[in-house]
C-alpha cells in the first residue's frame, strides 16, 4: 500500500472562497501531455497505482491513467497523487515584515517575513502605524505594526508550507475531456451563484457549465474550451486547517478580484 503524500496546489481567491464555503469539492487540471488519439473515451481508461521503474529506467511511482485501444496506448501519471493523498493549497497573501539591507550597497535588501499574514481571499491587511510609518502607507501599500514595517503581498506559488491554511484529502480521481462535464460536477466546480443565475435569465440549458466555462477561459485562454483536452478531475474534501495565524489583524475590505 502506497504512503499517503502530500503535495501543494494553487488555487485563485475566489476558487479559495468557494473552497471554505463548501461550493468547491472538484477541481479540474489539463494534463501535460495529451493522447496522441483524441478519439480515446473516457470510458476506455483504467487506473492502476504503479511503483518501480520503466524500461527506460525511469522511476514511475504514482497513480496513472491507462489507455489501450485500437493497437495503440497511452498512459499519464497523475501529478496531483491518487485517492488518500492530500494537497495544501498555496493562495495568495500578504506577509509582515521588512527588507535589510545586507551590505552597505545593497539598494533592496532581503526580505525578513515574519508568520503574520492575511489571505488575501479574506481581503487586504490594515495599515497598522509604526515608527517608520506613523501615518501609515497609500495606494495599496501597507505598513505593519513592528516589529515588522510593511505588508509585503506574496503570490500564490511563494506560499510557504507553514502558511497554507487548507489542506484537502483526494476522494476520486479520474481522467476526461473537458467539455464532457456535467451541470451538477460545473457546480461542484464552485462556480458564482450569481454567474450561474445571470446565464439561467438567458435561457441557456446548462447555466452553470457555462460559467465553468466562462472560468476555464479566463485562465487558460479562449482557446482552450474548443480544444477540449484531456484533464485530470480530482474530487476532495476539507480536512484541515493547517495553521494558526497568530495576532490575525482585522481585515480592511474584502477582495473581489
Amino acid at each position: 500500500m502506497p504512503e499517503i503524500k502530500d503535495r501543494p496546489i494553487l488555487f485563485s481567491a475566489p476558487m479559495v472562497r468557494a473552497i471554505l464555503e463548501g461550493r468547491k469539492t472538484v477541481t479540474r487540471r489539463t494534463v501535460k501531455v495529451q493522447p496522441f488519439d483524441l478519439t480515446w473515451s473516457s470510458r476506455d481508461h483504467r487506473f492502476e497505482y504503479v511503483s518501480g521503474r520503466n524500461e527506460n529506467g525511469d522511476e514511475v511511482d504514482g497513480f496513472h491513467a491507462y489507455t489501450t485501444r485500437n493497437g495503440g496506448e497511452w498512459s499519464a501519471k497523475c501529478p496531483y497523487g491518487q485517492p488518500g493523498d492530500r494537497l495544501w493549497v498555496r493562495e495568495s497573501w500578504w506577509q509582515a515584515g521588512d527588507w535589510q539591507a545586507t551590505y552597505p550597497e545593497d539598494d533592496t535588501g532581503a526580505w525578513f517575513g515574519s508568520r503574520r499574514v492575511v489571505y488575501s481571499a479574506d481581503g487586504t491587511p490594515p495599515n497598522e502605524p509604526n515608527t517608520s510609518y506613523p501615518n501609515g502607507l497609500r495606494n495599496g501599500a501597507y505598513s505593519a505594526a513592528a516589529p515588522n514595517k510593511i505588508w509585503r503581498h506574496r503570490p500564490s506559488i511563494h506560499m510557504n508550507r507553514w502558511a497554507s491554511r487548507i489542506l484537502l484529502e483526494i476522494t476520486d480521481v479520474r481522467i476526461e475531456r473537458l467539455q464532457e462535464i456535467s451541470e451538477e460536477q460545473a457546480a461542484a466546480e464552485g462556480v458564482s451563484d450569481q454567474v450561474v443565475e445571470s446565464f439561467r435569465v438567458t435561457g441557456v440549458d446548462q447555466p452553470a457549465g457555462f460559467a465553468f466555462r466562462d472560468i476555464w477561459t479566463s485562465i487558460n485562454g479562449d482557446e482552450s474550451w474548443s480544444a477540449n483536452p484531456w484533464v485530470w478531475v480530482i474530487q476532495f474534501k476539507q480536512v484541515a486547517s493547517t495553521v494558526s495565524v497568530p495576532n490575525r489583524p482585522t481585515l480592511l475590505k474584502a477582495e473581489v478580484a
